[in-house]
């Protein structure tokens, strides 16, 4: 294979194949170095690394075209696209590869770190503890600078001891809790819902008081049912949109 080396996934049956695959690549390929190569693997290469067919494989990277992340040249091979759109619509699934993916490949600054007591409306998810670690993050364009979305993650202390500044600017917290501390993460519940924009997050955002925004709270918990982590997320109205799919079976 070529120097770029996409994240391994274990794949769940329940879940189409080719969609596990293009998230877990979408998330590779937005979250890579400007170092980083921008020709991928052959689609045979990126197949056997996935465990995958070629069929299912080149369906993964369909997607992927169809996205503008990546173009296709027959006997030239595939590229990274390097003005790929940012900020894509937000798809929910049901993978933890699609939570990384859809939290990757915007420029990240961390605005505050610190330990404060859950919030009011979030106490219930951590009943066993007087503290949280708290990190407030703002997500920008990578390409314009403008500002998409600001985050709030209210973490287990245990946990946040072992995460660091570089791993909070580079990372959504969804990878690092689970690729860098190792957390055993069971399952996420996310909510999404319609709100005004109060005058923090006018600010940041940079968009009009009382703006129509998208509140989402995202609950990630351990293989036992544990709350690890409670995402605040408040994303540009103007600049996301959400599909969520169910599987029927």
């Amino acid at each position: 294979m070529t120097s770029f080396a996409p994240d391994s996934i274990v794949l769940n049956r329940k879940l189409p194949l080719w969609y596990q695959v293009s998230q877990s690549l979408r998330a590779s390929i937005l979250g890579r170095s400007p170092q980083d190569p921008l020709r991928l693997p052959t689609e045979e290469q990126l197949a056997g690394h996935y465990g995958v067919s070629v069929l299912t494989m080149r369906q993964a990277l369909k997607e992927l075209e169809d996205e503008g992340l990546i173009t296709r040249h027959r006997r030239r091979g595939t590229f990274i696209e390097p003005s790929a759109r940012r900020g894509a619509p937000v798809r929910l699934l049901g993978s933890v590869d699609a939570i990384v993916a859809q939290q990757s490949g915007m420029r990240t600054e961390l605005l505050d770190r610190g330990t404060a007591p859950p919030p009011g409306e979030l106490a219930e998810y951590f009943p066993d503890l007087a503290e949280v670690a708290t990190y407030h993050r703002l997500r920008s364009d990578e390409k314009t600078g403008e500002p998409t979305n600001h985050a709030r993650n209210y973490v287990r202390p245990a946990l946040a001891a072992r995460i660091d500044r570089e791993d909070l600017v580079r990372w959504p917290m969804t990878k690092v809790l689970r690729d860098v501390v190792g957390a055993p993460i069971g399952r996420i519940t996310d909510t999404v819902e319609a709100r005004l924009a109060d005058p923090e997050t006018a600010r940041l955002l940079q968009v009009p008081l009382l703006s129509p925004i998208l509140h989402y709270t995202g609950v990630t918990y351990d293989d036992g049912g544990r709350v690890l982590d409670v995402a605040v997320i408040h994303y540009r109205g103007d600049r996301f949109s959400f599909t969520v799919t169910l599987d029927a079976h």
